[in-house]
């Protein structure tokens, strides 16, 4: 069969533009795997950004200052109260009278070891600020690391959708080369245009979401991203966990470091000793006074009726006394009884922390798993035979074996299939966080 010297130049044409796209396109698919393995801003600089700039973190903080600072409070004593007093004895002698001074120091005596039991108190109070703070670090960096992920996810999702754009591109410019040779109709070729013209609203929907998802890395940091960091684009090859411990390992190293439990335990230290506070103030405090009344001395005379009466002599009195109030307002129990019902309410919740814990930890390690197992079959499987039935169509395409409609099927489950395997890869980024969290490890990716 024999082609005009037209008709073999178009058909070269539209060879070589589908060759381009079948390379462009195989080349995508096997560097899926590590399509962001280029330098740029990695998760565990962006995380460590995040604890440094977030002012929420920071707020939180303050909280552990102003429990600090509850320490000193709390060992503060009584302040010492002094009293001045003045009288001026009155009597008919005609003569003026000096004035008789009175000054005395009292001070309440705290029994029952109510300082130390509200320093006590101050310092498990310290420790719960900081178990809170954990705690918020740990859903600070969950947030972040679902922000970066879904930002990797989007920004590979334009990528690819951007080069089936391309690829599409290439073919209506073929396929409008063949029209004019005859090779083909013109419903065939409007088709193609069709399929992209649409095919370009989702690379602008996808472009806009990955805008979206990076200007959302921005708020843990409590700045703008390009301010700390640039322009850099996202480096997002991430490495699974791989810890070599049974699930029971996790889970009891889970018990002792997990940023919930330590809270709950601190809760419970703290309500056990407000406890011993409210206990150690049913103790009554004795207040001691120590007084000094100083009386001048008096000249002889007479009064008024001219009765001679002697001269006074100067003196000093000390006087040492004793109060204690009569406790009858401890015959109530009820701050003691709101005391005990906190402990066993703390207790109860440390309870319920540490079996929320263990069913994290298992539920968190089964996700992880799957996910593992998800990402290794689109790697294996799924991203290979996608690609190779894709190549397939295009070879058939070529020699006119199969129609337009066929090869943009082809075209759509090849794209649905990787993005399916970077939904995968970012439900494995965030499975492993997810686990490394639920242990109380830091978060590495």
């Amino acid at each position: 069969m024999q082609f005009p010297v037209s008709s073999l130049k178009c058909l070269t044409l539209l060879l070589a533009a589908l060759g381009l796209c079948g390379a462009a396109q195989a080349q995508t698919a096997a560097q899926a795997p590590t399509l962001s393995a280029a330098k740029g801003l990695n998760f565990a600089d962006y995380l460590s950004a995040v604890e440094r700039h977030s002012p929420d973190l920071q707020s939180q903080q303050q909280s552990v200052v102003s429990a600090q600072a509850g320490v000193g409070i709390a060992g503060i004593r009584p302040d010492p109260q002094l009293s001045l007093g003045a009288a001026r004895e009155q009597v008919r002698t005609g003569l003026p009278r000096p004035l008789n001074r009175t000054y005395e120091l009292s001070m309440e005596l705290e029994t029952g070891g109510k300082r130390s039991a509200r320093i006590r108190a101050a310092r498990s109070q310290v420790r719960l600020a900081e178990a809170g703070v954990e705690g918020f670090r740990t859903q600070l960096f969950s947030d972040a690391a679902l922000d970066f992920t879904q930002a990797c996810r989007d920004h590979q999702a334009l990528e690819r959708k951007e080069q089936t754009l391309r690829a599409l591109s290439d073919v209506v410019k073929a396929n409008e080369v063949r029209r004019k040779a005859g090779d083909i109709g013109t419903v065939e070729w409007r088709q193609s245009r069709v399929e992209r013209d649409q095919f370009q609203a989702d690379v602008t929907q996808a472009r806009a979401d990955a805008q979206a998802s990076r200007l959302a890395l921005s708020v843990p940091l409590g700045r703008k991203l390009s301010e700390v960091f640039g322009s850099e684009e996202l480096q997002c090859d991430f490495q699974p966990f791989a810890n070599g411990k049974s699930i029971d390992s996790l889970v009891a190293q889970a018990l002792k470091v997990r940023s919930d439990v330590r809270v709950a335990q601190a809760t419970l230290e703290n309500a056990r000793d407000n406890a011993g506070v409210a206990q150690a103030n049913r103790w009554v405090n004795p207040t001691l006074a120590v007084g000094l009344t100083a009386v001048p001395a008096t000249s002889a005379g007479v009064d008024a009726q001219g009765a001679a009466f002697d001269a006074g002599n100067r003196s000093r009195m000390l006087s040492v006394s004793v109060s204690m109030p009569i406790p009858f307002s401890r015959l109530n129990r009820g701050e003691v009884l709101q005391a005990e019902a906190a402990v066993t309410q703390a207790m109860l919740g440390l309870q319920q922390s540490q079996h929320k814990a263990e069913a994290d930890v298992r539920s968190a390690y089964f996700r992880f798993a799957a996910a593992r197992e998800n990402v290794e079959r689109y790697r294996s499987n799924v991203l290979a035979d996608a690609q190779r039935v894709l190549e397939s169509i295009r070879l058939s395409y070529r020699h006119g074996q199969a129609s337009l409609l066929e090869l943009l099927s082809a075209q759509r489950s090849a794209d649905d299939a990787y993005l399916g395997y970077l939904q995968a890869d970012a439900d494995l980024a965030k499975a492993t966080v997810d686990l490394q969290l639920s242990i109380g490890q830091r978060p590495a990716l």
